[in-house]
Formats: C-alpha cells, sequence, structure tokens
C-alpha cells in the first residue's frame, strides 16, 4: 500500500535522534521528545491558487527536513509511522 498525499501536504518519516550528548550522557528512552527532524517520503502536486494554476511544493522526495514540535498527523502504514503535514508546518531544509 502507498499513500500519495494530495495538494500541498508532504509524508514524511521520523529520523532517529542520536542517544547521546555532545558530552558523552547517555538520554533514556523515557525522556527522549519525538524527533523534529525527517525525510520527505512523498509530495502531493501543489496547491491551487485561486486562478486555478498550481504552484509546486518547494520540498522533493528524499529531503531532509525540520518541522514544528506539534506537526502533521500521524499515519501507520505497513507497520511504519509516517507523518502528513501540509508544506507551511515544513521549517526548513537540511542542508
Amino acid at each position: 500500500m502507498q499513500i500519495r498525499p494530495l495538494g500541498d501536504r508532504v509524508l514524511v518519516k521520523r529520523t532517529e535522534e542520536e542517544t547521546k550528548t555532545a558530552g558523552g550522557i547517555i538520554i533514556p528512552d523515557n525522556n527522549k521528545e519525538k524527533p523534529a527532524r525527517g525525510e520527505v517520503v512523498s509530495v502531493g502536486r501543489g496547491r491551487r491558487n485561486d486562478d486555478g494554476t498550481i504552484t509546486k511544493v518547494d520540498v522533493q522526495e528524499g529531503d531532509k527536513i525540520i518541522f514544528g514540535k506539534y506537526s502533521g498527523s500521524e499515519v501507520k502504514l505497513n507497520g511504519k509511522e509516517y507523518l502528513i503535514m501540509k508544506e507551511d508546518d515544513i521549517l526548513g531544509v537540511i542542508q
């Protein structure tokens, strides 16, 4: 099964955060927050403007992104967890 997001929505897979700090301290699982970074898996066609034209989404499949802490809706597909969010929820692309 596959999902193709509609409009200006993006399907994102969260990336795992480091379990160690820069100083070498190990962070236990119960104190970890959900990461606000991910990789774009699929992209919708774009936003439809008032005049009927479509503005394409700025991100592409495979881009590594940063998004807001409470962004998107969680979706489970084939036993894996993903987020579907609007392009506006994406804060930036990691280069």
